[in-house]
């Protein structure tokens, strides 16, 4: 039996539920990102966004809108995640294994505030996987994808955010340590720009495989309408 294709699959009820990852996905970035940009511009002007980490700065104001959007991040990249796979995205193995790891790290760090010593130590063990996973398989993704002729559009915008999101690990990792926290919360902003740039570019093709023959057929339809009427 072949598989279904054009409109009949569009109108297949699985493919439709499909759809739905891409729109979550995407929304959930965005959403993430806005609220953490928009927690800090309004936040308490003594706290020093380049100095302090985001995690410090969330223990000492707005809280509870970082954990949030922390949390709504990690959704949104299993969101992701099951999107990638539903549309054969080349991403089984260590890629996928570690957006999954990305994903849970956000959740568990919006779960676990860093409050006392303890909880101090598992939200920055949790910071630590969060940030090592995304270079590690946005590395591994660049390759698969550019064999890939529905997702290579993709491979050349993750590869710079690859090697982006590489040097600023390398760099975090540098700060963090031998320097002492020099401008750490600057270099670990600039990091998750980066990273999030990862899952955003993948989000957006995911969404225009998913939405692009919709919009098509659509757009389609409307032209031969417009043709029969003239």
């Amino acid at each position: 039996m072949s598989r279904m294709s054009g409109p009949g699959r569009l109108r297949n009820p699985h493919f439709m539920v499909k759809r739905i990852y891409p729109l979550v996905a995407v929304c959930g970035i965005l959403l993430a990102v806005v609220a953490v940009v928009a927690a800090q511009v309004s936040g308490d002007p003594t706290l020093d966004p380049v100095s302090m980490t985001i995690s410090q700065y969330a223990a000492h104001d707005a809280g509870r809108v970082i954990e949030t959007a922390m949390a709504v991040l990690g959704l949104a990249s299993l969101a992701l995640l099951a999107g990638l796979r539903s549309f054969g995205a080349p991403v089984d193995g260590w890629p996928a294994r570690l957006i999954a790891v990305w994903s849970a790290s956000l959740i568990g760090a919006a779960v676990v505030p860093s409050g006392t010593a303890w909880q101090g130590d598992v939200h920055r063990a949790l910071s630590v996987a969060a940030f090592v996973s995304v270079p590690g398989a946005a590395i591994q993704l660049v390759e698969r994808l550019s064999r890939d002729d529905r997702w290579k559009p993709a491979a050349r915008p993750l590869e710079w955010l690859a090697l982006a999101s590489g040097l600023g690990l390398a760099v975090i990792t540098y700060v963090a340590l031998p320097g002492h926290g020099v401008m750490i919360g600057l270099v670990e902003r600039l990091l998750l720009t980066a990273e999030v740039g990862v899952l955003g570019v993948l989000a957006v093709r995911l969404a225009q495989l998913a939405w692009g023959p919709v919009l098509r057929a659509r757009i389609g339809g409307r032209r031969a309408d417009v043709m029969v009427h003239r």
